[in-house]
C-alpha cells in the first residue's frame, strides 16, 4: 500500500469552499481504480493550510491512472481555485509498525 500526502494550502477565507469541493470529490476517490481511502485533515496553527491522504494499492494507481483520468479533472475543477499554491505531493510506505 502506498500513502499519498498532499500538503494544500488554500487561499485565506476560502477554507469553507474548499472543504465543500473536497466533499464533492470523495466519491472520484472511492471509484478511482486502486483507491482504498481518503481523509482531509486541517491545521490547527495554521488553518489555511490542509493534509490530504489518500492510500493506494499501488503509486501507478495514483500517478497513472487516477491522474490521467477525467476523475481527476473534476477533482481539480473542484478545489484548484482555492489553492494559494500548487499542492506539494509525496508517497510514502510504512516502514516501521509500532503498534
Amino acid at each position: 500500500m502506498i500513502l499519498e500526502i498532499a500538503q494544500i494550502d488554500v487561499k485565506p477565507g476560502m477554507e469553507a469552499e474548499f472543504e465543500s469541493g473536497v466533499t464533492k470529490a470523495a466519491p472520484l476517490f472511492r471509484r478511482a481504480k486502486g483507491c482504498i481511502a481518503m481523509e482531509l485533515q486541517r491545521s490547527i496553527e495554521r488553518p489555511s493550510r490542509y493534509r490530504l491522504f489518500v492510500k493506494w494499492e499501488t503509486l501507478e494507481n495514483h500517478t497513472v491512472d487516477f491522474r490521467n483520468s477525467t476523475d481527476f479533472q473534476e477533482w481539480r475543477n473542484l478545489v484548484s481555485h482555492c489553492f494559494e499554491r500548487p499542492p506539494e505531493v509525496e508517497h510514502v510506505q510504512q516502514a516501521v509498525h509500532g503498534f
